[in-house]
């Protein structure tokens, strides 16, 4: 798919809306100054503008979107993009950055491009699976601190890039009555995750729903343990 001139357009202006706006709360934003130029600035926004298109053009699942793109990219664009990179330091956007901006936006990023894209998946137990001691099993993304030893789930509010984290992998938990989740194992793929929860349980239907991060601003941290006394019962 080729870029669309008229959805780069869109969000070159909704850059310079957003940063206009944000010039005249803050009267501390100098654009001129920042870039040495108001040109310069124009260059900034189309370049910025054009590069987030040509990764849309890889990445996102346009068929899932409700509006037409330019039009969304028009009203959202500026305003999802700026609480990432600020309007004084666009000229470091970089292609990683589209990512955050997309995930920050709940767009619709295709999961097999290798993109290190959140995941939340939800199963119902059938009541005969009661006695096991869980409602419902939840896969989600999950992340290994560094140096260790826990690790956090990866949620659409986190860095996908965060350095503080190593590469992503997929936790089968079951859930608890009072909601809470116990550790069943790990797998690096969701596919491999959803097919032992499938062995498990035939016949499981998982739903999605966004991960958030927690109110402190940083995912739950999860213990690594393995229940290998559910596996083996089942």
């Amino acid at each position: 798919m080729e870029p669309d001139p008229a959805a780069v357009f869109a969000i070159a202006h909704s850059l310079w809306q957003a940063g206009q706006k944000q010039a005249v709360r803050e009267p501390s934003i100098n654009l001129s100054e920042a870039y040495q130029g108001m040109d310069q600035f124009m260059r900034e926004l189309m370049r910025v503008a054009g590069l987030f298109e040509a990764w849309a053009c890889r990445f996102i699942d346009f068929p899932e979107l409700d509006e037409p793109w330019p039009y969304l990219l028009q009203d959202r664009f500026g305003e999802n993009c700026l609480p990432i990179k600020p309007v004084t330091e666009l000229a470091t956007f970089a292609e990683p950055d589209c990512l955050r901006v997309a995930l920050r936006w709940r767009l619709p990023v295709k999961r097999d491009h290798g993109l290190p894209v959140p995941v939340d998946l939800r199963a119902e137990l059938p009541a005969r699976h009661g006695d096991a001691g869980f409602r419902a099993f939840r896969i989600q993304t999950i992340r290994d601190e560094l140096p260790g030893p826990h690790c956090a789930a990866f949620t659409w509010d986190d860095d996908p890039y965060d350095p503080r984290f190593g590469p992503l992998f997929f936790g089968l938990y079951g859930v608890k009555a009072n909601g809470l989740l116990e550790p069943i194992a790990d797998r690096p793929t969701l596919a491999a995750a959803r097919e032992l929860a499938q062995n498990l349980v035939p016949g499981l239907n998982f739903t999605e729903t966004f991960l958030h991060a927690g109110e402190n601003g940083t995912a739950e941290i999860m213990d690594r343990g393995i229940k290998k006394k559910f596996l083996k019962k089942n």
